[in-house]
């Protein structure tokens, strides 16, 4: 049973420069929550209870914030302005959190390495945060968990990407073996135009069997001198099954300060405005 969910969380930030010189990129507020919660509740709604993240320098604020404010708590104690703290006692209320850290920053695939002393030898979901998914059914990782208790492999989220967007992702190329989820053949870590194997691109919600662990293990760093997931998943899929799955719902690229706004007015259209009203009490 699915139960455990890593969240890579050491990188830099740097394209939120000077916001994230002290401060975590997956902090950074879609109007009043910033935007690791939104992942971290995504993940406990798909049943993914134990979280695990994989920090760096820096990111002491991610472990602060699911954790409890005793002197902000007791300070707004019988206000208004404690109805603000719902979601995230919410959360903390309702999953288990750890954390290690990631040392260098040698890709994705190590940062999901280091979480395996987290995970241990059981199948986990991987997010990352800066992909923002919202549906108005169950969320891509619920869906995800779905498909893998019916074939109990490793799973990526795909999507259609515009032909000169494909740089910018992993891609891959597959068999649909029923609408809108492929058995995949090949996967290409941010290939050029001309050579993408298709215009489907992972993003950021992942479903890996634990054997991924010494796949990476055995990965050479590739694009960038990064270790690749991408590769590794290609092995993987290799030796015997990965899927990719088209996922249900829309995606915000928060990694860019384009995409960040663009969710941050959704988020306040569509989220904040219907369920909050500004108290002063």
């Amino acid at each position: 049973m699915l139960k455990k969910c890593l969240f890579p969380v050491a990188g830099y930030g740097t394209r939120f420069l000077p916001a994230t010189k002290a401060m975590p990129k997956e902090m950074l507020p879609l109007v009043n929550k910033p935007l690791v919660q939104y992942g971290v509740e995504e993940a406990i709604d798909a049943g993914l209870v134990e979280i695990g993240f994989v920090t760096g320098r820096g990111k002491r604020a991610i472990e602060d914030h699911f954790d409890t404010n005793f002197e902000l708590e007791h300070q707004i104690a019988g206000t208004g302005k404690e109805r603000y703290l719902d979601s995230v006692r919410n959360v903390i209320d309702r999953a288990s959190f750890s954390y290690t850290r990631q040392g260098e920053m040698r890709g994705l695939g190590d940062a999901i390495l280091q979480g395996q002393r987290l995970v241990g030898d059981e199948p986990f979901g991987v997010v990352l945060a800066d992909d923002l998914c919202l549906n108005d059914g169950p969320g891509v990782l619920g869906q995800m968990v779905q498909l893998y208790n019916q074939f109990r492999c490793s799973i990526v989220a795909v999507e259609e990407v515009p032909r000169d967007q494909i740089h910018k992702f992993g891609v891959i190329a597959g068999n649909e073996i029923k609408p809108g989820l492929y058995q995949v053949t090949d996967m290409v870590e941010k290939p050029a135009t001309e050579e993408a194997p298709s215009n489907m691109a992972i993003i950021g919600r992942y479903i890996l069997t634990p054997d991924i662990f010494d796949l990476i293990r055995h990965t050479p760093p590739g694009k960038n001198g990064e270790v690749q997931i991408t590769d590794a998943l290609l092995a993987q899929a290799q030796k015997g099954c990965v899927l990719a799955y088209r996922f249900q719902g829309r995606r915000f690229d928060c990694g860019s300060v384009d995409g960040f706004v663009e969710a941050t007015n959704h988020v306040y259209k569509t989220i904040y405005l219907p369920g909050e009203k500004d108290s002063d009490d």
